[in-house]
């Protein structure tokens, strides 16, 4: 058996005139598949104002294209698409570079280098067009090294289905799976190989060619503009040293736009290196001049940028290389230098300033990339207000630690962050049995590598949140000397209005991602099957007035091979393409004026707002728990017996610092950190009652009922303004609530609940309507769920449905709690032995739901021996969640199961280590006064109430809020925060009044 060209194979190798088409193809018109959409269709109509399923549908309607004009262009020969369309260059390239396949024996080592033999003769093209060219000093194979790696990875996904494709069908030989991989390699790289190939897969032709003459072009185009700004070059990045010929240049630094364009690295022979960047660069000049302004204030406490040359529409500038730290006192020099670049970056209204943006050069960090300056919200107006505060705080430059979660592990991805070593969020192709003819796709995590952003000392990076206090000193010290100078820098930010900015619409990894996925053979055949997984695009965006209007121009570029780029003029915030094109639409706000509002509302109420957001992004990387270990306050020593006025005034300090944080619009809402799926985040608050704006608002109602006070009531009404719209979603749609889940922290059983309460405390009929239509979604669906748990499961539900069913008297309450039970119970008998212990998620939640919300005797009877576990596995430390203080309440509701001894142990056992209601001081004591109230058996819990009661109102006027968070950052939730305090102190004080939000309690009456 020998091994064969595939289908298609040449018959007349004769030249052709380009313009009588190639006799060296099966087909003249093999590649009009390859055409896309846009490139098919002529007549271009109206966006269409809404996002159906079929996004491939919205591209034709966007082109001007109905269902049934689709189908015909799926349908049209080849040869008809072609007659009627312009023959694209990159037909000639590929019908030129296939003619002149000449393979050879030598396939390398690698299965990289045996797939980049076959795709060679796209390199040699490009070769032979830049050295006609180029100086001969010019390293061209470094240059082909870099084309091969990006051809390889375009095409390894088709080559290795043509692999199954010859094996299955016999045509391969050799004695094992190497030699039989090596047989494919080269049959595929001759000339028959290649067109066979393209024949079966024109978009992937189109892709290498396209590929390869955006490389030659962009090399020609670097050099021609070298050549012209030599003089310049020398004068200013060479110190007047004429550096030698050029002998190399390192292209594809960062993405691809325009064409292919790349950051590149030019070397010289002495050495020197300098970076050319094919786009507009006089952003970062005005850095410079921004940064030169601050300098003069703040004499050596001062980042720098580069130095550049601003061309028009391209820029070299100085190369600056990363340098250790000398010592660790130059880490603080660094960290405060970093907080400096924050404050005007912050000013700038600067976005994308990740961790490839900086350079740690000493104890100086080197703004390299500057193009995202002056962008105004793209969504602002959202309708959430915390939205909008952090999309315009100093969260959005991307310098602070920006947490991505993803399939693979958590990363930052920060101009601070960048940590080598860990897992990207992303998976990564690779290839098993690589260089064989078994071989196959998988997927693997990635490991990070970082980049040169941080400061290190011998060999190591230093850790941001070591530095948190130098950070903030010279982000306070920059804004500061900002707002002192607030004229000098608005006259500087008036000058800046011609300015070109790039506008970053999608992360630039989504676009990565799709152009990778968009390599699968499946979508290579014709190109209208790309053109609908590229439709992905519209998902969410085709109705939206700005970012509708943008996705052609996305696809576009994306079938250039970019990833696509929108530049806006700092005046006018007109959109446009690069190269001048305007684009129909602008942006809602002009950058120059953005900015000049940004710096209109710099004052202390704005740095103190700015430096929370700058402490919480930081207590992010920290890698907390959900529930921190067991740690320990200073044990405050009070003699003094508490008055409840003094409880009462130090939850009205915490209404008043919540509403004083507010991010007040139509609604009410707040920041706060989150944990959300193993991580810790800053985040708008969401609509849970344990970490959402709800159980903000149920405490301010509550302070409002104990107080009198009607402003903390007419902030808790505004933060539930929308609570029928929110409702309407859930009734409409019940699939949403399995989503959301029913426990009584984070999941709706916890918002009815909240609801149920707010009505009765700001006396609304609305809210009551919204608790009614929750209770019924309930009543169908919230007993089938399989969490048993507290916080997010059954028994957080039952104990909800219980207490609405007693607020408001409504049956459909009473029947999901019912149904909650009856699940609960059967789950509580069933492999209890691999639940948790703890309150919050396990078996001590379960045994006190159905304890004491059982309706029947079977479930008490299920609680029971919960219990009786709970308590047999007792431990003791630690607060309400998953420490010795839930496990204590679990068990004290069974007459017997909590000893004296338990009990004494956790009202003797030292302060937690917050003050929080979850894992803190507070959820203590409320399980101290729950065991308090059970009667004289509990005696230790009565005794140190009032004891640890004086301490937890010592340490607040001490130490403020210390919450339940990484840092112990303050946060406005009630699990884990200042409102969570507030009602904690307000339980305190009058317990016969204020029912345990813990414990989803009932109007107490």
């Amino acid at each position: 058996m020998t091994c064969v060209p595939g289908p298609g194979s040449v018959v007349d190798m004769t030249p052709s005139s380009p313009d009588t088409g190639p006799t060296t193809w099966p087909n003249p018109a093999w590649w009009a598949p390859a055409l896309a959409l846009h490139e098919r269709v002529t007549d271009r109509g109206p966006a269409v104002p809404s996002d159906p399923a079929d996004l491939f549908a919205v591209l034709a309607a966007d082109l001007g294209a109905d269902a049934s004009t689709v189908a015909d262009l799926r349908s049209e020969a080849p040869a008809a698409l072609a007659a009627r369309t312009r023959r694209p260059v990159w037909v000639e390239t590929t019908e030129r570079v296939v003619r002149a396949a000449d393979p050879d024996t030598d396939l390398g080592q690698t299965w990289r280098d045996a797939f980049g033999h076959v795709l060679d003769p796209f390199v040699a093209d490009a070769l032979d067009r830049i050295g006609a060219a180029a100086p001969q000093s010019l390293d061209l194979p470094a240059i082909g090294a870099v084309l091969r790696h990006d051809l390889v990875s375009l095409a390894v996904r088709t080559l290795v289905t043509e692999l199954h494709d010859w094996k299955g069908a016999g045509r391969l030989t050799g004695a094992d799976g190497r030699a039989r991989f090596l047989c494919f390699a080269r049959a595929i790289a001759t000339t028959e190989g290649l067109t066979g190939l393209f024949g079966r897969y024109p978009v992937l032709a189109r892709l290498l060619a396209q590929t390869t003459d955006a490389s030659v072009t962009a090399t020609l185009e670097l050099l021609d503009r070298l050549d012209a700004d030599r003089t310049l070059i020398v004068a200013t990045l060479c110190g007047g040293t004429d550096p030698g010929a050029v002998t190399a240049i390192t292209a594809g630094r960062g993405d691809r736009h325009d064409g292919g364009r790349t950051v590149a690295f030019v070397d010289f022979a002495d050495g020197t290196r300098i970076v050319y960047k094919p786009r507009d660069v006089t952003t970062q000049v005005r850095v410079g001049e921004f940064l030169a302004l601050l300098a003069e204030a703040l004499p050596g406490q001062c980042p720098r940028a580069v130095t550049t040359i601003a061309r028009p529409g391209y820029g070299w500038s100085e190369f600056a290389p990363a340098r250790e730290l000398t010592g660790r006192t130059g880490a603080d020099r660094f960290y405060r230098r970093q907080g400096a670049l924050l404050a005007v970056l912050h000013l700038l209204r600067a976005t994308d300033m990740h961790y490839e943006n900086v350079i740690a050069a000493g104890d100086t960090p080197v703004l390299i990339d500057t193009e995202t300056l002056f962008n105004a919200e793209l969504a602002a107006g959202t309708g959430d207000p915390a939205t909008d505060v952090l999309s315009s705080s100093v969260y959005r430059t991307c310098l602070l630690p920006l947490m991505v979660v993803g399939e693979q592990g958590v990363a930052d991805l920060s101009g601070l962050g960048g940590d080598r070593g860990g897992n990207s969020p992303a998976s990564v192709v690779d290839w098993l049995d690589a260089g064989t003819d078994s071989m196959r796709i998988t997927r693997r995590e990635l490991v990070m590598t970082g980049s040169a952003n941080r400061a290190r000392i011998a060999g190591a990076d230093v850790d941001p949140g070591d530095h948190e206090q130098a950070l903030l000193t010279g982000f306070r010290q920059a804004y500061d000397a900002i707002t002192t100078h607030r004229a000098d820098f608005a006259a500087l930010v008036r000058t800046c209005a011609d300015l070109e900015v790039r506008v970053v619409t999608r992360p630039s990894w989504m676009y990565a991602t799709l152009l990778d996925e968009t390599t699968h053979p499946d979508v290579l055949r014709d190109a209208l099957d790309r053109d609908e997984a590229l439709s992905v695009l519209y998902a969410g965006r085709a109705a939206h007035p700005l970012f509708g209007a943008l996705v052609t121009h996305e696809l576009a570029a994306l079938w250039n091979g970019d990833v696509p780029m929108f530049l806006a003029c700092a005046r006018s915030g007109e959109l446009r393409l690069p190269g001048g094109r305007p684009l129909p639409v602008s942006l809602p706000q002009a950058g120059v004026s953005a900015a000049l509002a940004t710096l209109a509302g710099m004052g202390e109420v704005d740095r103190r707002a700015q430096e929370w957001i700058i402490s919480a992004t930081l207590a992010t990387r920290r890698g907390a728990p959900a529930h921190p270990p067991a740690g320990a306050l200073p044990n405050v020593a009070t003699t003094s017996v508490v008055h409840p006025d003094a409880l009462v005034t130090a939850a009205r300090a915490m209404g008043d610092r919540i509403v004083a944080h507010a991010a007040a619009g139509e609604h009410v809402n707040w920041l706060g950190l989150e944990h959300v799926d193993g991580q810790w985040l800053v985040l708008p608050m969401g609509a849970s009652l344990g970490t959402g704006y709800l159980g903000v608002a149920l405490f301010l109602a509550q302070l409002s009922e104990v107080t009198g006070i009607g402003r903390y009531a007419e902030y808790a009404g505004r933060v539930v303004a929308d609570a029928p719209a929110f409702t309407q979603a859930f009734t409409a749609r019940p699939e949403l609530a399995e989503a959301a889940g029913w426990g009584g922290m984070t999941g709706l059983g916890g918002i009815t609940y909240a609801f149920a309460r707010l009505a009765c405390l700001l006396d609304s009929p609305v809210l009551r309507d919204c608790a009614t239509h929750l209770s019924e979604v309930a009543a169908k669906s919230a007993g089938t769920t399989t969490e048993p748990g507290w916080s997010g499961g059954l028994a957080g539900c039952l104990a909800a449905m219980t207490a609405v069913h007693t607020d408001l008297g409504l049956e459909t309450a009473a029947t999901a709690a019912r149904d909650c039970a009856d699940r609960l119970a059967d789950l509580a008998d069933r492999d209890v032995g691999t639940r948790p212990l703890s309150f919050a998620d396990g078996l001590a939640g379960v045994a006190w739901a159905l304890n004491t919300f059982g309706p029947q005797p079977r479930h008490r009877e299920a609680g029971h021996r919960a219990a009786a576990l709970v308590a047999a596995r007792a431990r003791t430390g630690g607060g309400w969640c998953e420490g010795g203080a839930g496990l204590a309440l679990a068990a004290s509701c069974v007459p017997g199961q909590a000893s004296a001894a338990d009990v004494t142990a956790l009202a003797d056992g030292p302060p937690c280590r917050d003050l929080s209601l979850c894992h803190g001081e507070l959820g203590v004591l409320e399980v101290l006064a729950t065991l308090a109230e059970a009667g004289p058996r509990h005696g230790p819990a009565t005794r140190a109430l009032s004891r640890r009661t004086g301490q937890v109102l010592e340490l607040l006027r001490r130490a403020g809020p210390v919450c339940g968070t990484p840092g112990r950052i303050p946060t406005p939730s009630l699990l884990t925060g200042c409102a969570g305090i507030g009602h904690g102190m307000l339980r305190l004080a009058t317990p016969r009044e204020v029912p345990s939000v813990l414990l989803l309690q009932p109007e107490i009456r």
